[in-house]
This record gives structure tokens, sequence and C-alpha cells, in this order.
């Protein structure tokens, strides 16, 4: 792609920028903004990624998986701010769920450890497990809002912490993995996914292509169901003190 037809792509953002300002939804700034952070950090990415695929080494694949790790942590902490200790909660998650996912494939021989594979399928999953953690704080704070009668009713019942919280835990542990069971029935359908097409643009075989993305699609399914399941049950005691009494969403620090 020469520098035109890159420059040509700008078309697509003043569409919605156009749209936006005639229905005045107030998007213009945002829609800037995002355009100019994402072709800044892309470009900049590319340029680190290069000098680390080349190099290889072990210390810069670990460096690129903790920074994209350490970024996903700063953007999913936002959203449960209310739940104490959600900090190491999210990076526990992530590391647990980028250990699991890339230590089965490396062990099994699924790929190689180099850079090429590692760091993309890496971001992958992050990227995957960041978004699925939003949806699971966004829906779970959602519940016990909602809820906080029942759960206060259950636990002066005689209830536990656990028994008070549990319906609300599954529903948005359910909830926040539905769209990416839903995305995967209709995959090759509806839609051809980011890798596959991004392989057979490149001149890849087309069922090499739906190999590869075989395994980010079952991937991804471990990440979204481990994410959502290790936020919730690693968050869902903080809303309670040491005498199982409701604290509320609220209830302290990060």
């Amino acid at each position: 792609m020469t520098l035109l037809q890159l420059s040509l792509t700008g078309i697509f953002v003043f569409i919605p920028l156009l749209l936006s300002t005639y229905l005045k939804l107030g998007l213009e700034k945002d829609i800037l903004i995002a355009t100019i952070r994402s072709t800044i950090q892309l470009f900049i990415i590319g340029y680190i990624l290069t000098f680390v695929f080349e190099s290889n080494h072990p210390l810069y694949i670990l460096l690129m998986i903790l920074l994209m790790i350490t970024a996903a942590t700063q953007n999913i902490i936002k959203k449960g701010e209310g739940i104490r200790g959600i900090t190491w909660k999210i990076v526990v998650t992530l590391i647990t769920v980028e250990a699991l996912t890339m230590g089965i494939m490396l062990t099994f021989n699924i790929i190689p450890f180099e850079a090429r594979y590692v760091i993309p399928i890496s971001g992958m999953v992050i990227g995957n497990s960041m978004v699925l953690s939003l949806l699971f704080l966004n829906r779970f704070l959602s519940e016990i809002r909602n809820n906080h009668e029942q759960i206060e009713l259950i636990l002066s019942l005689g209830g536990t912490n656990k028994q008070a919280i549990h319906q609300s835990l599954l529903s948005a542990i359910k909830s926040s993995m539905i769209p990416t069971i839903e995305s995967q029935k209709t995959m090759g359908l509806v839609q051809l996914p980011g890798m596959m097409s991004g392989q057979i643009i490149g001149g890849a075989d087309p069922i090499v292509a739906v190999q590869f993305q075989l395994l980010i699609l079952f991937l991804l399914l471990t990440a979204a169901t481990l994410s959502s399941v290790m936020v919730g049950f690693l968050s869902y005691p903080t809303l309670f003190n040491e005498k199982e009494q409701y604290l509320g969403e609220y209830q302290g620090t990060k």
C-alpha cells in the first residue's frame, strides 16, 4: 500500500465525522482523537515490532507481553475502580490467561517460541481478555446495584456471601461470554476474521489461514471464559467484610 492509498483511507474517517456532525452526536472530538492515537500508536508499534522480530530475543518478547498486560490493566481498572484490589486482580487474571494459553501452545509445539508468533497471538489473547473483563465488570456492577436488596435479604436469613452473590455473579459471567460465543457461531458465514483475512491478503493458502484462525478462535474462547470467571471470583469477596456484611458496590480503593 502506497502513502497515497493510505491517505485515501481517511475517507472512512470523514464519513463518521460527517454523520456525527449532521446528527449532532457530539462524537467528532472522540473520533479525531481515536484516529490520531491509533495511527501514531500503530506506526510506533510497527517500528518496535520490526526490531523485536529481527532480534527475536526472549527478553524483548517478554517485555512486549508485559507492556500489553500493563496497558490492558490500566484500561480495565477504570471500570472496576469501586472494587477493592481491582488492580492486582486484573494483573493476576491477565498473567494467568496468557501463561496458560501460551504454555499449552508452546508445550505441545503448536507454535514455536518466536516473536512473530508469540507477540501477535499474545496481543489477541490479552486484548480479548481485556474486553471480556470490561464487559464482565460492567454487567457485574450493574447486577449488584439492581439486586442489592436481594443480596442483603439472603444474608439476613443466614446465607453466606457466596450464596447471596451467586446469581448476580453467574449472570454477569454468562452475559460477558455471550458475544464471543455468538460471534463464533457465524464465523465464516457472516464474517471472515481479521487474522484469516490478513493471511489471505498476504498470499497465504486459504486452508492454512483457516487452520491458524481456528487456533485463535478456540484460544479466545478459553481466554474469554477464564477472564470472566477469574475476575468474578476474585472480585466478589471484596463486596463483603470479614463478618460477611454486604458493603455495596463502592467500598474501597484500588
